[in-house]
């Protein structure tokens, strides 16, 4: 029989209330036009402030976030939050995810873990991109931070915009329509692809298909790479309707 009803576990930052908006609506939308159907089990790390400092105790809770989301037997795990993963250095996306996958194994589940950082790379490796711009919610140390870590993976960062919002409660405040006016702050003259939302916990996914539509290049977020790479991870089709380029069923 085929299966058809799978639980996605998200491991998520305390202060995070939009991976579990964003991720949920594409999985929903997607259960509109294919048969399977998701739940979602989320736990926690102790954030409040976009800071290093508090970006690196919270990664380091990961590990027991693992542990708990294997005990619901989670048939894949999403971690939320890009900025811990590329602050702590070039490539740490893929020590992150052998880390946590170890875990699950240990604990009896055969979970595989996706990386909200890991996944925007490997989409914009799939997507063939070579040069990029992205809109960060972080204050400039952190985005520059990202935009080092994309370039060391091979791309070229054309251009930025970092908002600066230390806060993470104001991150996911934001209007995700406000993107498409930031969006024309944006130099992506050159870039094969747009980050709207280099950042799960902006909200990003009520502007993406409209933004993609208007500039005529690919748009993409961090949740939409996720959404992506944890329905690759589960063995389904990668499609999400009007969720842009990447979940449109070309890749």
């Amino acid at each position: 029989m085929t299966k058809t009803n799978f639980r996605v576990g998200l491991i998520v930052p305390s202060s995070n209330v939009t991976m579990e908006t964003e991720i949920p609506a594409m999985l929903r939308a997607r259960e509109a036009v294919e048969p399977e159907r998701f739940t979602f089990h989320s736990s926690r790390m102790r954030m409040k402030s976009v800071t290093k400092e508090e970006l690196e105790a919270m990664d380091d809770a990961s590990d027991r976030c693992a542990v708990e989301l294997s005990d619901a037997q989670v048939d894949v795990m999403g971690y939320a939050c890009l900025v811990a993963i590329m602050t702590r250095g070039a490539g740490y996306h893929c020590v992150s995810q052998e880390r946590l996958g170890k875990i699950a194994v240990a604990e009896g589940c055969d979970a595989s873990v996706v990386t909200s950082a890991g996944a925007l790379m490997d989409a914009l490796n799939l997507m063939g991109a070579k040069k990029v711009a992205l809109i960060a919610p972080y204050m400039l140390p952190l985005t520059q931070q990202v935009v080092a870590y994309i370039e060391n993976g091979g791309f070229e960062v054309t251009d930025f915009v970092a908002l600066e919002i230390p806060d993470n409660l104001e991150v996911g405040a934001q209007d995700p329509m406000n993107l498409d006016a930031i969006v024309d702050r944006l130099d992506h003259s050159e870039a094969d692809v747009v980050i709207l939302s280099a950042c799960v916990q902006m909200p990003s996914l009520a502007a993406i298909q409209k933004v993609q539509d208007r500039i005529g290049k690919p748009v993409i977020s961090a949740a939409v790479a996720t959404t992506y790479y944890l329905l690759k991870e589960m063995g389904l089709k990668p499609v999400v309707p009007n969720a842009g380029a990447l979940l449109s069923g070309a890749y």
